[in-house]
């Protein structure tokens, strides 16, 4: 149902914007577009008088006019400054949008303790949060903070676990900061947390945040926050020597900042993952940001590559600024040789690169001042940019190979574990036969083995079923010339 606008579309309001159509009303408040991209927002002279007793807002921080024979406020906003219904909002776009919000409800409180802002309007230009008094239905500060940050969920910024899990933009760090600047306590974060803290939320979201219905014990909270905020070591199966370098190189500067830093070492230093397919680089670094428990963003030519002059160095210009904003971050190259290859190389085809190179060697440096970790992948290392490739951009250049048979047993072990098993299997021969292939083919047969074993009716995994999985899954790199469909 389209909202009746109280003034004409195009109508000059007293500052110079010009309404557009309303977004939001109530029945003493409308928020309505304004040419150029802002909005504003009209109140009654009645609800300003009550915003104005209450000492949100003053008569000099708005313009009053009359619309007939109705006086009214407005004040309106550019673009780059929100002013949006709280009921209907999106989630930030960065940290510090989330501030500017924790801040504004910060003071808002300072001045008014008691109102609900249920169902208020965020007037950034004005650092308030003002009621509009259409409920008396109270509102958790912690509620109101949470529903903010996640775009809609009602769910307490208090609960800190519960609602890290919902948000990928922000870092543990940067979100303790803003709920402690909005001035809300955090419970303890190994803690179950009451029902009255979490409402109206789906049936998986009540499934993460415990309750008298659905406790939840100290150790299950553990199990949910990140592996480096919990001391434990990082831990990559079937990968013995990249979990080595990723402890030294990465663990370690993370969780003894201090120490390093007294040294000079700030941050974990990029670094590039090189190797043929399937050799475990993608898992590696998945491992690694589940570990951190940072948010993570990808770069690819999937995501910014364009065939538009200057769009890709802008798509990746905005990739690393996200990244930066919410850091500590991890930023991941993938496939990096699809927009680094060396730019002497390609000839007079190689021209569109130049600039694109050029961005990334400006902004390399600059995020890891700036606390992101960057993870590049490659497969065809030979083909990047030299200028790419040099120690104070990239430090460290990994080579990771295919596994070898402990590698393989180790990761085997790890996957078999899992799964219900009778006292024939025996991963040694099936290590011997993996060893040198992909990691992906040791996941497959595993995973086929199960799969043959349901099928034959049994509860159990036999080793016969994955010695035939391994059978049906010959090594694609090898040459065998039996060519089985679904299989090679």
């Amino acid at each position: 149902m389209a909202l009746e606008s109280w003034f004409p579309i195009g109508y000059e309001l007293p500052d110079g914007a010009r309404c557009g159509r309303p977004l939001h009303a109530g029945s003493n408040w409308q928020i309505v577009e304004t040419r150029g991209g802002g909005n504003a927002l009209i109140a009654t002279e009645s609800l300003f008088a009550r915003w104005s007793a209450s000492g949100l807002v003053e008569l000099g921080d708005v313009h009053r006019f009359k619309f007939g024979a109705e006086t009214y406020h407005e004040v309106s906003c550019s673009p780059s400054q929100l002013l949006v219904y709280l009921s209907d909002c999106r989630s930030p776009n960065s940290k510090s949008e989330a501030m500017a919000f924790a801040t504004a409800l910060r003071d808002t409180r300072a001045i008014d303790s008691e109102s609900s802002l249920q169902g208020a309007v965020y007037v950034e230009k004005l650092s308030r949060i003002l009621p509009t008094y259409e409920t008396a239905a109270p509102a958790d500060d912690g509620i109101v903070l949470g529903h903010w940050l996640t775009g809609g969920a009602q769910i307490s910024a208090e609960s800190f676990q519960p609602l890290r899990q919902m948000l990928t933009w922000i870092g543990s760090a940067a979100l303790r900061e803003v709920i402690k600047t909005a001035g809300i306590e955090l419970v303890d974060e190994g803690a179950p947390v009451g029902a009255n803290k979490v409402a109206h939320l789906p049936p998986s979201a009540h499934q993460k945040t415990s309750s008298p219905e659905n406790p939840e014990s100290s150790e299950q909270n553990a199990k949910r926050m990140a592996g480096v905020e919990l001391g434990k070591t990082f831990e990559l199966s079937g990968r013995s020597e990249l979990e080595a370098f990723f402890n030294e190189h990465i663990v370690d500067i993370v969780r003894n900042k201090e120490r390093y830093s007294a040294l000079g070492i700030e941050f974990p230093a990029a670094t590039v993952l090189h190797g043929p397919p399937g050799c475990g680089k993608t898992f590696a670094v998945e491992q690694l940001v589940g570990y951190l428990g940072w948010p993570c963003y990808q770069l690819d030519a999937s995501t910014i590559a364009s065939p538009f002059i200057h769009e890709t160095s802008r798509k990746v210009s905005e990739m690393f600024e996200k990244a930066m904003q919410n850091a500590p971050s991890v930023l991941v190259i993938d496939e990096m040789e699809a927009f680094l290859a060396d730019r002497e190389a390609g000839g007079g085809a190689s021209h569109h690169r130049v600039e694109e190179v050029a961005e990334f060697l400006r902004r390399i440096p600059e995020a890891a001042k700036n606390e992101v970790l960057i993870v590049a992948m490659t497969n065809r290392v030979e083909m990047i940019d030299p200028a790419i490739m040099r120690r104070g951009r990239f430090d460290h250049v990994v080579a990771v190979g295919y596994p070898d048979e402990a590698e393989v047993a180790a990761l085997l072990a790890k996957l078999l574990a899992a799964l219900p098993q009778d006292q024939t299997v025996d991963p040694a021969p099936l290590a011997k036969a993996l060893a040198g292939r992909p990691l992906s083919d040791v996941a497959f047969v595993v995973r086929e083995g199960a799969r043959l074993s349901a099928r034959a009716g049994s509860d159990m995994l036999g080793q016969e079923f994955l010695l035939a999985a391994l059978a049906a899954a010959p090594s694609r790199s090898g040459g065998c010339s039996e060519r089985r469909v679904g299989f090679v």
